[in-house]
């Protein structure tokens, strides 16, 4: 397994830009199996899920060219088969999104439970009841979900997820385009992801309205045709840089980023000492307050609010912050598994249920660590690259998921970063 050995105490100065977001280009590639025609997106990041997904979407028989790097061409006309295997879906939940496309065009779909990150469970429990409302038969079948639609057509209805998914949203909302009549989707999650997917989506001529708020209202429409769309600058990218600059003590512009889609991250981290200045509505200036980083208490809550997969990057940056504060979780159970291998480098952290909380400042030192999930790795180079000494990061497979090229990037900003293969001593991202 690859490695990343990381030299720290080093302030990343600099111009940074942020690639297309992977949650974003992971469900519009799946949109793509509703049409027949061609669908065509850029901005697409060169990571491991989209690599895998486009393995899921040729391994259903549709056909991805890449004309010119990150521009894909999918034209999912002959699909050969409605089953998205084991082997693809357990390295990736994303592979899930397969169903609602396949489910709602062809009236059948089987995919395996998904795998992922380890950060709980993450069951698509609610999907599947709201398939279930649009008139699909869903049973269990050796480990796969098989889904049925009796006529071949669902059917639009209304539906009100119990609590916020966004993967469930974007499912849902793929299957009901193409179902009969009008399906309204109630406290829907309200990312800038799901809008996103809408604006693919309605270019392909589908009928959605409401993406952004908690209600959507979707008119089934008999057939969807081609489409151009570019996917979304990654905010959560965005946001870790930012923390990059404020952690180590340097200033990165931060540019090809939509400071709309993370005003929640802005203002925490404004709130705990981080000068972000928008240079224009693309670009960010980011450095440290002369004042130092302050200790803040976040929640991780549904957008608009403190995202989740932020909450690992924060909490390496309250290491370095003066004071005491409280991480709460609310989103996902088992997210806390960076804290041990940031106390392993010298952090104060104390984990209640799902709390943690930080004593700051404390001064971290370069340690061998491990990567648990893809945000997790992102805390661990962060906290790598302002700790005195050496850190040895391994299993960096799940960082590779969600950042494009991430070696180059930081060593563009002065950061003392390279990857350690198994084939060779060290060497740099290639992209």
């Amino acid at each position: 397994m690859d490695k990343f050995l990381i030299q720290g105490g080093k302030a990343l100065n600099g111009k940074v830009e942020i690639s297309g977001a992977k949650n974003s280009a992971l469900p519009c590639l799946a949109a793509a199996l509703l049409t027949a025609e061609t669908v065509t997106l850029h901005n697409v990041p060169y990571v491991k899920d989209l690599i895998t997904q486009r393995r899921l979407l040729e391994d259903l028989g549709a056909t991805v060219l890449t004309p010119e790097l990150r521009t894909h061409k999918i034209t999912a006309k002959n699909i050969e088969t409605f089953q998205a295997p084991y082997e693809l879906v357990k390295t990736m939940r994303a592979s899930v999104l397969a169903l609602g496309p396949l489910l709602a065009r062809f009236g059948q779909a089987r995919v395996s439970l998904p795998g992922g990150c380890a950060i709980g469970t993450r069951p698509i429990d609610l999907h599947l009841k709201a398939f279930e409302k649009l008139g699909a038969t869903v049973e269990l079948e050796s480990g796969d979900v098989v889904a049925r639609a009796p006529n071949g057509r669902l059917v639009g209805t209304d539906i009100e997820f119990e609590k916020v998914t966004v993967t469930g949203t974007e499912n849902v909302m793929m299957a009901a385009s193409l179902a009969d009549g009008k399906t309204v989707i109630k406290n829907a999650a309200c990312e800038p992801e799901i809008e996103d997917l809408a604006e693919l989506m309605n270019r392909m001529g589908a009928r959605i309205k409401g993406a952004g708020t908690d209600t959507l209202e979707i008119e089934g429409v008999e057939a969807l045709g081609a489409a151009e769309h570019t996917i979304i600058p990654d905010r959560i990218e965005t946001g870790t840089f930012i923390v990059a600059a404020a952690i180590t003590g340097g200033e990165i512009e931060i540019a090809r980023c939509n400071p709309d889609h993370l005003r929640a991250v802005i203002e925490k981290l404004g709130e705990a000492g981080v000068d972000i200045e928008e240079l224009n509505p693309s670009t960010l200036s980011v450095k440290r307050s002369a004042g130092g980083l302050k200790a803040k208490d976040v929640i991780t809550e549904p957008h608009p609010l403190f995202p989740t997969d932020m909450q690992a990057q924060y909490m390496a940056l309250m290491t370095q912050a003066e004071g005491d504060s409280v991480i709460k979780e609310t989103i996902f159970e088992n997210r806390f598994m960076h804290a041990s291998e940031l106390i392993r480098m010298g952090a104060n952290i104390a984990i209640s249920g799902n709390e943690a909380t930080v004593h700051g400042k404390t001064q971290l030192a370069g340690a061998r660590i491990l990567a648990s999930d893809l945000r997790a790795s992102a805390s661990l180079v962060l906290a790598a690259l302002c700790a005195d000494g050496e850190t040895m990061i391994d299993r960096v497979y799940h960082i590779d998921r969600g950042y494009e090229s991430i070696v180059r990037k930081l060593r563009s900003l002065g950061a003392n970063i390279e990857r350690i293969t198994e084939s060779t001593a060290s060497s740099a991202d290639a992209g």
